[in-house]
């Protein structure tokens, strides 16, 4: 492969690639997506039952963040890459929060692996900001 003048094989291949990772991410997006709502749901629910109240409000906010990027993914939009650090960082922030309680509520262990998921496939794409 020549980094300097690619073949049309080559760019073809690259295409791909991106638009392999573009699905990938859509999908971990949504995936995400449902896990903090589901979670969400679980902890007003169960509000009960100790203080899962700052859980259900990040869920919140991080099915936001990845309806938004899922969204700004599926219209190739240029600005994509910012959704994507945005939204990896609140899916870091909310597997963490979730880890605090995966052993008690299966809801937050899915909600975790989800996030994770989630995160990682957007870090891919968090690099591809759109210039100021």
């Amino acid at each position: 492969m020549s980094l300097i003048h690619p073949t049309e094989q080559e760019k073809q291949m690259a295409t791909q690639d991106t638009e392999d990772n573009i699905t990938a991410c859509i999908e971990a997006c949504e995936e995400a997506l449902h896990a903090c709502q589901e979670c969400a749901a679980h902890d007003i629910r169960e509000s009960g039952h100790g203080d899962m109240g700052a859980c259900a409000l990040l869920n919140l906010d991080c099915a936001d963040i990845c309806a938004a990027t899922l969204n700004a993914l599926a219209r190739r939009s240029p600005h994509h890459g910012d959704f994507c650090a945005l939204c990896a960082h609140v899916c870091r922030t909310c597997a963490a929060e979730c880890a605090k309680h995966a052993g008690e509520h299966a809801h937050c262990a899915r909600c975790q692996q989800a996030c994770e998921a989630c995160a990682s496939a957007c870090e891919q794409h968090a690099s591809e900001r759109h210039p100021l």
